[in-house]
């Protein structure tokens, strides 16, 4: 009985595969992840499939993905080490998050119903004075992580490293990493039991990718890397010609699966919630390129120029020592620095992919990832294999090969400023993707190039690819009509009403002031008026222009448009509504604004 359950299938977002009246659904456990136990209920890691047997979760996909790596980087690395039988995808994720009271979050309808704040003026001091990284993290706080901390452990999620992150009230936890597939179950995990832990300390935790405007987001890195059963990473360096030939084999085949992939890449990662924080200055921009640094970089261009097959050599790690102080141990320099723009990092080991966002489930990244490179593999396996064939010698045939791979990719390779104006122009000269409109980035799974990849490599049908990405419009929409649903809400309920009764003591003032006379000046205040009447008109017109708009939007059948719709005409409103609550909320007496502000939000006491 624990081993096949049957729940529901249809009354979970399955794009079409099953109707209303069609609700048989299997779940199978998958012994790859250990069960737990929660309370007093024993919890079993799942795959969940529809009768017809379409997958209906992320792990379906993801444990075909890893299959799919396994099997054809295992064939790769027999041109190096016959004794290789497994190759292991290892996923190191970094959670960050926010923390804030949960007195505070209760009267904030806005957190509470979409997880981030839709309105909210600045405060006098955010995050500018760029403390708050290497700051203390407050007492409270660290209660709050080490009983964090104690139930993760419990749980088997191997937790290593706590700190503050740049944004005031924003945290991070990361483990020691562990099998992609069960990383990314203790990740999901993590995120249900942080929001229990955080209830017990009088908090509430944000795991929306910006909460607050004008401070820096929340991400969830996903580091990620290629092992084999022999204990060598393969994304490491060697010490000798052949071990960094295999290191270069698979570094390049990761790099040429990015760059043909690397609008499907963002597709993986793009949302309603982390489109706000994409490109914003605090995260990889809404393009994928590569890092590789100064070393591997004129390492690949050294080999794309050679006409012949000499060996590649690495430097060992520079040894410095501090200047003037003696005490001080020497210190290892690693080869490059590190460049936290890039969407897709080389970093040493290990392939960072930084624009997965927060709330994010680390497998959808993955399944892409594993996928496409899992078919380059193959394609480069079949290309060297027919050059053996040929009559040329192994070494010479892979060095040939990974020449052409090099060249065709050299357009994802970026080492410089992602966040500048320049970057963005170049990646479009580049051919790389640069869309930013989530709806429009999701038409990526549908590209006949990632149905046919998908295909081939087993991992996706054309008929769950088409399911998930018409989910994903459908929940791309609900969430702008969500959001736009609690901003008329507040707006005409809480914001309008009490900014007209603050006008109205105005008014009475300058009434009373009309009738003293005796060169008394009320002039201030009645501009203080125009301007209340001003801002809380145009929030009204433009309320009531945003909710005609969704109205039009919600007719639409066809769940891409009535995404696109509720893209291009009803969330345009929503930061021209924001603008003039704000300027009211620098007007309005405080103890009158209805909402919690963000000095009182972003500063724990």
């Amino acid at each position: 009985m624990l081993v096949q359950q049957e729940p529901d299938a249809s009354s979970f977002p399955n794009g079409g595969i099953r109707n209303t009246f069609e609700a048989r659904g299997y779940s199978a456990w998958d012994p790859t992840s250990p069960a737990f136990i929660v309370g007093g209920t024993l919890c079993i890691p799942t795959v969940f499939i529809a009768y017809t047997g379409e997958a209906l979760d992320y792990k379906v996909p993801l444990l075909r993905s890893i299959s799919a790596v396994n099997k054809a980087a295992t064939e790769v690395c027999r041109y190096f080490d016959k004794e290789v039988n497994r190759v292991i995808q290892y996923l190191g994720w970094e959670q960050e998050y926010f923390l804030v009271d949960e007195s505070l979050w209760a009267v904030r309808p806005d957190l509470m119903l979409t997880g981030r704040t839709l309105m909210g003026h600045e405060s006098a001091k955010n995050q500018q004075l760029e403390d708050h990284y290497f700051g203390a993290i407050p007492t409270r706080v660290i209660a709050f992580m080490a009983d964090l901390e104690y139930e993760c452990l419990k749980l088997g999620i191997p937790v290593k490293t706590r700190h503050n992150e740049v944004a005031p009230n924003q945290f991070e936890l990361a483990p020691v990493y562990e099998e992609c597939n069960l990383a990314n179950d203790h990740n999901q995990l993590l995120m249900t039991i942080m929001d229990k832990i955080a209830r017990r300390h009088n908090f509430r935790v944000l795991l929306h990718e910006k909460p607050f405007k004008g401070i820096n987001g929340s991400g969830k890195h996903n580091n990620w890397s290629l092992g084999t059963d022999t204990g060598v990473n393969l994304l490491s360096p060697g010490k000798t010609a052949s071990e960094n030939l295999q290191f270069i084999t698979f570094l390049v085949n990761v790099i040429s699966a990015g760059h043909k992939h690397n609008g499907l890449l963002k597709a993986a990662i793009m949302s309603a919630t982390n489109s706000h924080r994409l490109g914003a200055n605090e995260a990889p921009p809404a393009i994928i390129s590569t890092f590789l640094g100064t070393q591997v970089s004129a390492v690949l261009d050294k080999l794309e120029a050679s006409r012949s097959d000499s060996a590649i050599r690495f430097n060992a790690k520079n040894v410095f020592k501090m200047s003037g102080i003696s005490h001080i141990p020497a210190l290892l320099r690693d080869n490059t620095d590190r460049n936290r723009t890039s969407a897709f990092a080389f970093t040493g080991n290990r392939f960072e992919l930084r624009a997965v966002g927060s709330s994010d489930n680390c497998a959808e990244a993955m399944i892409v990832l594993n996928t496409a490179v899992a078919d380059e593999f193959t394609a480069f396996r079949e290309r060297v294999d027919a050059r053996i064939e040929a009559g040329v010698r192994k070494e010479k045939a892979i060095y040939e090969e990974l020449k052409s791979m090099i060249r065709s990719s050299r357009a994802i390779r970026f080492d410089g400023n992602g966040y500048s104006e320049e970057w963005r122009a170049e990646a479009a000269r580049r051919g790389l993707d640069c869309e930013t409109c989530a709806p429009r980035v999701f038409d990526r799974y549908l590209d006949p190039s990632s149905v046919e990849m998908f295909a081939r490599m087993g991992v996706l049908s054309k008929v769950e690819l088409e399911a998930r990405t018409e989910v994903k419009w459908e929940t791309y929409t609900k969430k702008i009509q969500i959001e736009g649903r609690v901003l008329g809400d507040l707006t005409m309920n809480h914001i309008v009403p009490i900014a007209s009764r603050y006008e109205a003591l105005l008014l009475d003032k300058v009434y009373k002031i009309s009738q003293i006379g005796q060169g008394l000046d009320a002039s201030a205040d009645v501009e203080l008026i125009k301007r209340i009447q001003q801002h809380t008109a145009l929030i009204q017109q433009l309320t009531h222009d945003m909710i005609e708009a969704r109205k039009v939007a919600n007719k639409i059948e066809d769940q891409r448009e009535k995404a696109l719709a509720y893209h291009d005409t009803v969330a345009v409103y929503f930061d021209q509504i924001r603008k003039h609550v704000d300027r009211l909320e620098e007007i309005v007496d405080d103890q009158m604004w209805p909402l919690p502000k963000y000095r009182e939000l972003l500063f724990l006491r």
